[in-house]
């Protein structure tokens, strides 16, 4: 058992931006860029760990906040870590709780030491702090864990993105000072905003610690789509080639090729399973809602090409069924399309980097996805 490592393979045409990788786990090898599914709870929504390895998962998603509060991370401790836990035969990672604690606190309830707010169970006040963070983390024994941050909201004054990135690094260091599990790997998290000096002081400073890996925080948080590419771009030009860049929290299609186009390795995203138990699914072109009246006699896979479990056995007509009936099998067939579509996005992706024909495929994807039906 060991920490986990970055192989670069090569790039696009020489674009350096553009990589094709290899992140070595503790639990195998996987080539990136890649998606990774996210099970808040130790569990991907609806969906058994044996359907996920159908759709060729590599690295799955769980949150740090959620199991502190249910089961504890205590009880995951004792059941021989997350990947047993949840019976999951591949590489897990834990985000540090900072997006939802964020979400839940107030302003005022920020401080040095670490962050106040109510428990979304059942109001209970609760405090995390860094090292609190890291030591849950620690005991959940994910392949990959987090640096407790502070997620900026946008927009949000210079000022106060300022004083939140320093904060953020000295939660980092005192995180990373009691970071104590040989056999996982910490990633520090590069925030700054939409500012692109405060995306450097950031990237950098984070970088002076050497963490295993770095992840790009504070986007896909309301701005416009050309001021996340931006945040991007201005964290990762600062980013060292040698270890694993993380986008956290952005799945959007699109927005998986416009990361990959500005070095990122590692996608995480809700999106797939959300939108699947309201009924919306991905294709190639674009997101249709099953729920339309006019799939109700439609005898065909939501995707013709789609290797999926739910396409290579079920048509538009039944999961629509299924969907406008309240069964829950209709959400769970729509997220392992959803899923898949994404992981298989990233497959062709890779492809296309071997070949040196990335630019090609990310046109010819974003005009067919962004076509009518």
């Amino acid at each position: 058992m060991s920490k986990i490592k970055y192989e670069l393979i090569k790039n696009n045409n020489n674009d350096e931006n553009v990589r094709l990788g290899i992140l070595h786990t503790n639990h195998g090898d996987y080539e990136t860029p890649m998606f990774m599914p996210v099970g808040t709870l130790a569990n991907v929504k609806t969906l058994m760990p044996e359907e996920l390895k159908a759709c060729n998962s590599a690295v799955v998603l769980s949150n740090t906040y959620h199991l502190w509060l249910r089961p504890g991370e205590d009880v995951v401790k004792k059941a021989g870590g997350l990947n047993k836990f949840m019976n999951y035969d591949g590489p897990t990672l834990t985000d540090s709780g900072g997006f939802q604690v964020f979400s839940l606190a107030k302003s005022k309830d920020i401080t040095e030491e670490g962050v106040k707010f109510k428990s979304h169970i059942d109001g209970k006040m609760l405090f995390l702090t860094p090292e609190k963070s890291i030591e849950i983390q620690n005991k959940l024994d994910s392949d990959i864990a987090m640096s407790f941050d502070e997620c900026i909201a946008y927009p949000a004054t210079k000022e106060y993105v300022k004083k939140s990135v320093d904060r953020t690094l000295r939660w980092a260091k005192r995180g990373k000072d009691v970071f104590d599990n040989p056999n996982q790997s910490l990633f520090g998290i590069v925030q700054g905003g939409e500012y692109e000096d405060l995306r450097r002081y950031s990237a950098l400073k984070t970088v002076e610690m050497d963490f295993d890996g770095y992840s790009i925080g504070g986007t896909s948080v309301g701005e416009p789509k050309d001021v996340m590419y931006k945040m991007i771009s201005d964290a990762t030009t600062y980013l060292p080639k040698d270890k694993p860049r993380y986008l956290m929290g952005v799945g959007e299609p699109i927005d998986l090729l416009e990361g990959v186009s500005r070095g990122i390795d590692m996608f995480d995203c809700v999106l797939p399973t959300r939108i699947a138990r309201h009924g919306n699914c991905f294709t190639r072109y674009g997101r249709i809602n099953i729920k339309n009246a006019k799939y109700k006699e439609d005898f065909t896979p939501i995707e013709k090409d789609c290797d999926c479990y739910t396409c290579t056995h079920f048509t538009k007509a039944y999961v629509r069924h299924l969907i406008t009936s309240g069964e829950v099998n209709g959400g769970r067939l729509l997220s392992i399309h959803n899923i898949r579509f994404l992981i298989k996005e990233m497959e062709e992706i890779r492809s296309a980097i071997k070949e040196d024909k990335f630019e090609e495929y990310k046109k010819d994807f974003i005009s067919k996805y962004q076509s009518r039906h």
